[in-house]
């Protein structure tokens, strides 16, 4: 996966080393949180939750709730 060295990373997590055609690779951390900003715009990614139970564990859903409050920070909602 390609990452922008613009991305602030908040959140990885290491990838193993396994038997197969990568096991000479060594372990990878991968970035799973990161903001960025776009122009006068910010992003917020977050690859966590891909099932419900995640997101329900608190420490998701504070950071999912602060990323998308800093996303949102100086919007102005009709």
């Amino acid at each position: 996966m390609h990452v922008d060295p613009a991305v602030e990373v908040l959140a990885t997590t290491r990838f193993p080393v396994v038997a197969g055609p990568h096991s000479y690779n060594k372990s990878v951390d991968m970035p799973v949180v990161w903001t960025k900003r776009w122009g006068v715009g910010r992003v917020f990614y977050s690859s966590l939750g891909h099932v419900a139970n995640i997101v329900e564990m608190p420490e998701v859903s504070l950071i999912m709730r602060r990323g998308f409050l800093w996303a949102a920070e100086g919007k102005k909602f009709i």
